[in-house]
């Protein structure tokens, strides 16, 4: 049988896009902002991203990009290991762990090879990973590569997670990884109660905070200091790729933990380091989440308006802090549907269907960012509301 029988055989993507239903790769013709053109449509609501405090424009973020560049040029031609280190590299370092409270960070070229290089450094034959089913795919493919046993307990289902740590019982080498923020559902782990039954069966915790980093907090440093939680998580994993507005990964634990990793994880000994023009932005961006709080509390209220404002119209809208508002739709087509419409309309969400989730609770995925004004989300909200109506997903 031919390798690419599998390659010929995939028709899915194809039929969406000759149904004039495919939602995938539209491509921009601006930055990333409250505002794009978009697939060569002009003046598109961007409410589909994850650009949280609005800095991918902001031109302190872009000047710190090309001061980088000029200074150091465009790349770095290897590896930290070897000749690709620079001392902007070591400074973001240090100032990530400073914010973070923590005694060490470490830099990853992207978030995805943060959680591959993190995992299959930590945990390998013999020991045990515990995940939860809602994880970002980053973290099941770092347990893949890690040789590790996983186990998946139900998400945020905190008996079924404790069942499974009492079978392995205290003494097995384990580790418990959940997302801080899910990315699809936008709700928060359940983190005093994993934190609980981790002391409790001796097991190790990794959180995902990608999604909660910069928007949670009252310093902006995520999930755990959301919880009060800091000094009980051993390990935060997060990317530059959303609150940070740049591109990159990074680990922050004990000063043992993340020594060891630096000499022992292959996606990070063997992937060239990120650009000077990433850790530069990621530098100011770090700078401003540090000084401006205003942004955090202007996006969550603002979150929490539209949420608020959704269910009143009818739409089925989980409960939450955090500025990712998923809306239920139940049914792939009405899903892809759904979208198409509303990009027609000037608004751009995304569409999530299996197997990100089950295939009777597919969503259309809304995210806002700190510089939308009152104005774009009620304009948001109006198309929502029509474009629902003419679907059936809310009553007429």
């Amino acid at each position: 049988m031919d390798l690419f029988k599998k390659c010929y055989d995939y028709t899915m993507a194809k039929e969406a896009m000759a149904a004039g239903l495919y939602p995938y790769f539209h491509a921009l013709q601006t930055g990333q902002d409250t505002i794009v053109t978009m697939s060569n449509k002009e003046n598109v609501l961007m409410i589909g991203s994850n650009n949280y405090l609005g800095l991918t424009n902001d031109p302190r973020v872009i000047q710190a990009a090309v001061e980088a560049t000029t200074k150091y040029g465009s790349g770095c031609s290897g590896s930290r290991f070897l000749n690709g280190t620079l001392d902007l590299h070591i400074t973001l370092e240090e100032r990530l762990a400073k914010f973070m409270r923590k005694e060490k960070a470490l830099l990853f070229s992207a978030g995805f090879l943060a959680n591959l290089g993190i995992i299959s450094a930590i945990a390998g034959r013999g020991d045990y990973i515990l995940c939860d089913r809602a994880n970002h795919a980053s973290i099941y493919d770092g347990c893949r590569l890690s040789f590790a046993k996983m186990y998946k307990y139900e998400h945020n289902d905190m008996d079924d997670l404790e069942n499974l740590l009492k079978k392995l019982g205290k003494d097995a080498p384990k580790l418990i990884i959940t997302d801080g923020v899910f990315s699809m559902e936008g709700d928060l782990a359940n983190l005093p109660e994993i934190v609980r039954l981790a002391r409790k069966y001796n097991a190790r915790i990794l959180v995902d905070d990608a999604h909660g980093i910069g928007v949670l907090g009252a310093n902006g440093r995520g999930t755990a200091e959301y919880f009060g939680l800091e000094d009980e998580v051993d390990m935060i994993m997060g990317t530059f790729s959303k609150s940070f507005a740049s591109l990159g990964g990074f680990l922050v634990a004990s000063e043992p933990v993340c020594h060891y990793v630096q000499h022992v994880s292959r996606p990070l000994i063997f992937t060239a380091s990120m650009t000077p023009a990433a850790t530069g932005a990621a530098l100011k961006a770090l700078e401003i989440i540090e000084t401006e709080p205003e942004r955090r509390k202007h996006l969550l209220s603002l979150a929490n308006d539209f949420r608020t404002r959704l269910k009143e119209h009818g739409f089925i809208v989980r409960d939450g802090v955090t500025p990712i508002i998923p809306i239920l739709v139940g049914d792939m087509q009405k899903t892809f549907l759904f979208c198409k419409v509303l990009f027609e309309h000037g608004v751009y969400v995304n569409p999530v269907v299996a197997p990100a989730v089950p295939a009777d609770a597919t969503l259309i995925r809304t995210s806002l960012t700190a510089t939308h004004t009152k104005e774009q989300i009620d304009r948001a909200l109006q198309t929502l509301v029509k474009v629902g109506k003419e679907l059936a997903v809310i009553p007429a």
